[in-house]
């Protein structure tokens, strides 16, 4: 089993109203919520550890996940309050406002840390979670505590503007990138990470000389490089799409990726240490076909495995 560990929240997205001025319609959401929905979907065995509240949001999300064959059962149920994330689309990108003080997910601590099964083979983390403490440090605490035994795949998806101590939010980045066997990051990661002149591929071969066995820059239209240690680094194109929004894009590519990798069956430590170009190939590619059906229609929205068969 595959387990997401970090936020689930509500997407707040615009529509038009009778009446004129847009409103905003609750969708379920959350980098790690839609990349665990995406492994479910594409027929991954996948559980999600994050907070949830037992407000009717949260009760949404369950429900999401539920609805994606995604195990709830190491999930930790609160009465505090939902992170809501208002979200602008300009030109089919998409920018978020968030809402998380003292939230469900937010406010986990080392002792709310779930034993985990011996059928959790690896774990994803990133996304806002990491930025804001307790539940910041919860995260560090379980990929420390777990590590050692299972891959560990991270996707920053820095948001800056959503960092309030910098100092603290990169040295636990740090500590996560080198614990990691797999990062996958953007272009604007790594330039927030590494601020200097350099090319985006030397930033990802700094990064992946940090710790991890294999580093994947996402380009957007341009696609998507791999760097691991020793080979030449891997290129694969952009699918071909007809953009409605980028929503869950990277979410999608990142449950690609690692359902891709389940189905080869080299989702361990000693599979992802031995990986081959080709292997790595294939799952770069399946990741970028599943991220190309989610930008062809609007929201979070991942493809389900049949759709993939084309």
């Amino acid at each position: 089993m595959i387990l997401c560990c970090g936020e689930a929240l509500i997407d707040m997205i615009p529509a038009p109203t009778i009446s004129g001025p847009d409103g905003f319609v609750p969708h379920a959401g959350g980098a790690i919520f839609n990349t665990a929905i995406a492994l479910g979907r594409l027929g991954s065995e996948v559980g999600m550890f994050t907070g949830l509240s037992s407000d009717l949001f949260g009760a949404q999300l369950r429900a999401g996940l539920k609805a994606s064959t995604v195990d709830t059962s190491l999930i930790v149920t609160s009465d505090l309050p939902t992170t809501l994330a208002f979200v602008r689309l300009v030109d089919g990108q998409a920018s978020y406002t968030f809402y998380d003080e003292n939230s469900a997910g937010r406010s986990l601590t080392a002792q709310d840390l779930p034993d985990l099964p011996d059928s959790i083979n690896a774990l994803y983390f990133g996304g806002i979670s990491l930025c804001s403490e307790p539940g910041a440090d919860a995260y560090l605490a379980l990929a420390q505590q777990t590590g050692a035994d299972r891959v560990i795949m991270l996707d920053p998806n820095i948001r800056p503007g959503f960092i309030s101590d910098e100092a603290r939010y990169r040295a636990r980045l740090q500590r996560m990138i080198a614990l990691a066997g797999i990062v996958k990051v953007s272009g604007e990661d790594l330039d927030w990470i590494y601020a200097d002149g350099r090319c985006e591929v030397e930033k990802a071969e700094r990064l992946r000389a940090a710790g991890p066995t294999v580093v994947i820059l996402t380009q957007g239209s341009e696609g998507a490089v791999a760097l691991t240690n020793g080979a030449a680094p891997i290129r694969i194109a952009a699918q071909k799409a007809t953009v409605v929004d980028t929503v869950a894009a990277g979410d999608t590519f990142n449950g690609g990726f690692l359902a891709r990798l389940d189905q080869l069956d080299v989702l361990s430590r000693a599979g992802i240490a031995e990986i081959d170009s080709a292997t790595l190939e294939d799952a770069m590619g399946y990741a970028a076909k599943a991220a190309a059906v989610t930008v062809s229609r609007s929201g979070a929205n991942p493809p389900w495995a049949a759709e993939m068969q084309d």
